[in-house]
């Protein structure tokens, strides 16, 4: 009887369907574009939208002229619409989004520095043998400095409160 609940429940699990998950990425990507869409003309500002799918989650690009009033001073207004953008996902789906949001390709641009950063702080731990403490980041920010050190064979930490928090480089 016990096999029969457990085929029930893989029956009933759409997410867990590879096809399934990626109509549900490709209809946050719809929602979150729709949102911005209206957002954009609300603001009176001219941008286009492209839509992605990466990885596991959906990833939605605002390109135009000046859109830096999107992205703010360090990011801040961008990872601010990001949630909203989450939300607003959320609302229709009922489902908690991933959804990662970029606007003239700021976030694109900052991990290309953040991997240099991630590579620095590793050559800079295999010298000298000590942990190195990293600036303060977002959490985008310090996935991708974990990535890099991940990839180098050496470990890494994130320490301290929001948004104060850092990444350490660890000696291998």
């Amino acid at each position: 009887m016990s096999d029969g609940m457990q085929d029930t429940e893989t029956a009933t699990a759409p997410a867990d369907q590879p096809g399934d998950r990626l109509k549900a990425l490709e209809a946050e990507s719809d929602i979150a574009a729709d949102y911005l869409e209206e957002l954009l003309d609300i603001a009176d500002l001219d941008g286009d939208i492209d839509m992605d799918i990466d990885g596991d989650r959906a990833a939605v690009s605002i390109v135009g002229a000046d859109l830096s009033n999107l992205v703010g001073e360090n990011g801040k207004v961008l990872e601010a619409l990001q949630e909203l953008t989450r939300l607003a996902v959320y609302r229709e789906t009922g489902e908690r989004s991933r959804l990662m949001l970029d606007v003239s390709n700021y976030r694109a641009n900052r991990k290309t520095e953040l991997e240099e950063v991630g590579r620095k702080a590793v050559d800079e731990v295999k010298v000298s043998g000590e942990a190195v403490k990293l600036a303060p980041m977002t959490p985008f920010e310090r996935k991708v400095v974990h990535d890099v050190v991940a990839a180098a064979g050496l470990t890494s930490e994130s320490e301290g409160e929001e948004p104060r928090r850092r990444v350490v480089v660890q000696p291998a």
